[in-house]
């Protein structure tokens, strides 16, 4: 679910400005998972820039006070959200704390970096919803430390089917700032793409495991 369909637009415009977003149906990227895409996602690089991510960080603590109430501590998932979720907390006044994929193995061999006290009501802070694994694996990790997740936030989904089915599972509320079929308008009408290549991108979405394979 996105946040509101304002917030989706502008989201979605800046985010293709700055090539945080980039489209090729033509010469589809390969992700990690070998997947085959007409679209590759880097936010991060939002961090890059001064006014929009401003401009993020004050949509996600105006719309999780909105959406949730107001947490105990925002946490944010390693790697690609520990920046935007440090910009939230400081926009909220809020302790702060980053989930790693994995336990470390050496050291204190934390999972969770920060101070975290048990029952307090957390927002997980993400820059990309894929599946939703990797998230959902950073809120059990949370859940195991004793603390009450009350939702995530993301910069962007491409609402696959299987994510929503994961979010589901876990009884994890999502909400995102923007999403694809927003992205997707959005750079049609910015001639980011050509409208020929809108079904491509549409076709892509319903099944990206099997695409152009």
């Amino acid at each position: 679910m996105i946040f509101n369909d304002n917030t989706a637009q502008k989201t979605a415009e800046l985010l293709l400005e700055i090539n945080a977003i980039k489209l090729n149906p033509n010469e589809p990227f390969t992700w990690a998972s070998g997947w085959k895409s007409p679209i590759y996602c880097d936010n991060r690089i939002t961090l890059s820039y001064p006014e929009i991510r401003r401009y993020i960080q004050n949509q996600f603590a105006t719309n999780i006070i909105e959406k949730f109430g107001k947490p105990d501590v925002i946490a944010g998932v390693a790697t690609g959200a520990i920046g935007i979720g440090l910009l939230v907390a400081e926009a909220l006044g809020l302790p702060f704390v980053y989930v790693r994929p994995e336990p470390k193995k050496h050291g204190r061999k934390n999972q969770i970096e920060g101070h975290l006290e048990p029952n307090q009501k957390v927002i997980v802070i993400e820059d990309l919803i894929s599946t939703g694994k990797s998230s959902l694996q950073a809120v059990e990790a949370l859940r195991e430390n004793q603390a009450e997740i009350i939702g995530m936030a993301a910069i962007f989904s491409y609402g696959f089917q299987i994510a929503d089915d994961n979010f589901i599972q876990s009884g994890t509320t999502l909400y995102t700032l923007s999403n694809y079929e927003t992205l997707i308008q959005q750079a049609v009408k910015q001639n980011y793409v050509q409208p020929e290549d809108e079904e491509t991108l549409k076709i892509w979405r319903t099944n990206p495991a099997e695409w152009n394979q």
